[in-house]
């Protein structure tokens, strides 16, 4: 990947809606080279897919938990097990095995607590489980599903040295004049 498949890759993660004329006009190509250069970062799995992002508030699911599992059992079979089951729970967004005191890692949304406390037996029934800590988020201060692209710039030797992004670089960026010119 060079600047030009990142660039592409900020513009879709910003507004995976975009056309590929104003993706082409943004990056500075025609439109069939781009269209050539989205096709093979969707062919090589750099682009999985576009997404819509909802509000989950506006959708009737406001209650974000954030859960953390310690197993009870750590024999292959009740940790398969619980994998399975819980990749089918429709209310977990995010499922991570995790390094350290922690075995898994959740987020769970739910309507209310009420729908909440339901997940929680059908979850906890799955297997024995040594621990549960439910921590509900009160207020989601940042959520994003872009990544910083930046970092591999910077591991390709697209960009500067490892130099920190300052106030003056972040009001600058061209997406940032963008934004406020439009």
């Amino acid at each position: 990947m060079d600047r030009i498949d990142l660039h592409i890759l900020e513009i879709l993660q910003e507004n995976a809606a975009a056309t590929v004329a104003e993706i082409a006009g943004q990056v500075g190509l025609s439109p069939t080279p781009c269209w050539k250069r989205i096709q093979k970062l969707e062919a090589t799995g750099v682009l999985q897919k576009r997404v819509a992002i909802l509000s989950p508030q506006k959708v009737g699911i406001g209650l974000s938990v954030l859960i953390a599992i310690q197993a009870g059992d750590h024999s292959v079979e009740s940790l398969e097990a619980f994998v399975r089951a819980v990749v089918a729970m429709p209310e977990v967004m995010e499922f991570s095995r995790m390094a350290g005191e922690v075995d898994y890692f959740l987020r769970v949304v739910t309507p209310d607590i009420a729908a909440y406390d339901r997940f929680y037996k059908r979850l906890t029934a799955i297997v024995p489980l040594r621990n549960v800590s439910s921590h509900f988020v009160l207020q989601n201060i940042k959520s994003t599903t872009a990544l910083p692209l930046r970092f591999s710039l910077n591991e390709q030797g697209g960009t500067d040295d490892h130099r920190s992004t300052t106030a003056k670089d972040v009001f600058q960026s061209p997406r940032l004049v963008a934004l406020r010119a439009g």
